[in-house]
């Protein structure tokens, strides 16, 4: 019997909050970005490259593509480490937040628990 695709079931619901981040992300980038990228221009582009990694994972999700979504699940999570652990090390460089800061403590930490499901997901559909 084979596994259900990757899509499907708990999967769906991982396509749909990796939906609803790339489109908080991409939104809250693009406003700051356009409005205020002087203050802060590391922190407001890596909220574009986090969201630009969210549609990533979005699409590769929805299109059964797992090579891609693992791929883009370790780049999310690397990114949550390491601007995570960068903005609490030295929140002088980070005078704005981003989507990772603080290990993503301004999303309820779903950003750092996120790619952890996701590679638990896709370790299971193989």
């Amino acid at each position: 019997m084979s596994e259900p695709a990757i899509g499907s079931g708990p999967g769906r619901a991982l396509v749909a909050v990796y939906g609803v981040f790339a489109l908080a992300a991409g939104a809250r980038a693009a406003v700051q970005m356009a409005t205020r990228f002087g203050e802060a221009p590391l922190a407001y582009s890596l909220s574009a490259f986090a969201a630009v990694v969210y549609i990533m994972l979005t699409m590769a999700l929805a299109r059964e593509n797992r090579r891609l979504a693992l791929a883009a699940c370790g780049i999310e999570l690397a990114g949550v480490l390491i601007v995570g652990t960068l903005s609490m090390v030295d929140p002088e460089a980070f005078p704005r937040a981003t989507v990772w800061s603080g290990y993503g403590s301004g999303y309820v930490f779903i950003p750092l628990v996120l790619p952890v499901l996701g590679l638990y997901w896709l370790s299971r559909r193989t």
